[in-house]
């Protein structure tokens, strides 16, 4: 379910924007204090955390000490009616900002980009309300960014490197209910440098396929149409020199 622990410079990001910025990193309810403590005890019982982490949490609010140990980013949502986000601890977003999405159904978390909740949005909502308790369900996404940096409230548009500099950023999430009322959605970031893909004829062509599919709400949501003809166009030079 959960990625590990989190490495040391992971750890230090946690820690620093827990210190530093918390109330763009953590965004609760009132009403997911309930919540909070369930995932706590589940944690407890995984053997990833102790009741007195639990009971002697450093920060205001108890998921912002659950986060601190595990890889993951961790966002609680309500599953009762209309599913929504009740609590969040995110140290790394890509191109959102959870204090504009507290307490909003999935759809209207996923409304700046209207066709991805029209192809996915559906699924989601049965994962979140009608999967089996206790069983994971994972997927990965991608995003093309000019650095290494894990947090990104706001798409960098254009990026100012060419794309042999840019790096892909992979995100690891999980969806999972844990009780009747209540579902965790996971993140984990992971980097990779995108010229690295030179190497790899058959992830190009998938890398290619993907691109041809997108539609204007995608690109815009990418980093817009500049962006992501840089992308097109360094991925047929590779194919062209190959």
């Amino acid at each position: 379910w959960f990625s590990g622990t989190p490495g040391g410079d992971l750890a230090e990001h946690k820690h620093r924007l827990l210190t530093c910025d918390y109330a763009n990193v953590v965004q609760t309810l009132p009403e997911s204090a309930v919540a909070q403590r369930l995932l706590a005890q589940h944690m407890i019982d995984f053997g990833l955390i102790t009741q007195q982490v639990k009971d002697n949490t450093q920060w205001p609010d108890l998921i912002a000490e659950l986060a601190c140990h595990v890889a993951d980013d961790l966002c609680l949502m309500e599953t009762k009616k209309q599913p929504r986000l009740v609590a969040a601890c995110v140290c790394s977003p890509s191109y959102w900002n959870i204090r504009e999405k507290i307490g909003l159904s999935m759809a209207a978390i996923h409304q700046p980009v209207v066709s991805l909740e029209e192809k996915i949005g559906s699924s989601i909502q049965r994962v979140l309300t009608q999967s089996p308790l206790l069983k994971p369900f994972e997927r990965s996404n991608w995003f093309m960014h000019s650095d290494r940096q894990r947090k990104h409230l706001r798409a960098e548009n254009p990026l100012d490197t060419p794309p042999n500099q840019w790096f892909v950023r992979s995100e690891r999430e999980t969806i999972c209910r844990f009780s009747e009322d209540y579902a965790l959605f996971t993140i984990n970031v992971r980097f990779a440098p995108l010229k690295e893909i030179a190497r790899y004829p058959v992830a190009r062509a998938d890398l290619s396929a993907a691109l041809s599919k997108f539609d204007a709400d995608e690109i815009t949501y990418f980093g817009g149409r500049k962006k992501y003809q840089q992308l097109c166009a360094y991925i047929n030079s590779l194919d062209n020199n190959s």
